[in-house]
């Protein structure tokens, strides 16, 4: 394909400025950015998500400015990942988290996962079932849909364990 020199640079300035707004949206501050119940101490989250999945790479963000140090491990194996560490097929999510012995599915908000390290529920652990359009890592605008992040257990019984409408 035979692209005119001025084209090129016609292109080239195009997708610079597109690189430019897409960033700049990015980075705007979340809903999920104020701060939380500070951490006790230090803790380490393992995360497992799939390698061409953008919005995983936006919670992994949301959980480190909240002060969790994470461990990102991308993976083809999502669905073994989950059946091994019992998340039920109903609440699956796009990634796949462990912390301090519990499991945490989907784009559950840090403070859910402080309240759950600081309460220590017999549970297996939490899920955000789906990927809620306005949850952490998946802001699109102003949109923000209503959803809720269910605490549960080995046999797959699960409870409300938050609920956000208002963020």
């Amino acid at each position: 394909m035979n692209i005119h020199p001025m084209e090129r640079i016609v292109l080239k300035k195009t997708f610079l400025l597109l690189t430019i707004v897409m960033q700049s949206a990015c980075a705007e501050n979340s809903a999920w950015d104020k701060p939380t119940a500070a951490l006790a101490e230090p803790t380490g989250m393992t995360v497992y998500r799939s390698p061409s999945c953008g919005c995983c790479g936006q919670w992994v963000t949301h959980m480190q400015k909240q002060g969790f140090t994470i461990k990102e491990i991308q993976s083809e194996q999502m669905d073994a990942i989950k059946q091994k560490l019992g998340v039920p097929k109903a609440l699956q999510s796009c990634h796949t988290a462990s912390v301090k012995g519990y499991t945490v599915e989907g784009h559950v908000p840090a403070a859910d996962v402080k309240k759950l390290l600081l309460t220590q529920p017999k549970a297996t652990g939490l899920a955000a079932p789906g990927m809620p359009t306005g949850s952490p890592g998946m802001e699109m605008g102003g949109r923000k849909d209503k959803f809720s992040v269910l605490i549960f257990d080995p046999q797959g019984h699960t409870e409300r364990f938050a609920e956000h409408s208002d963020y």
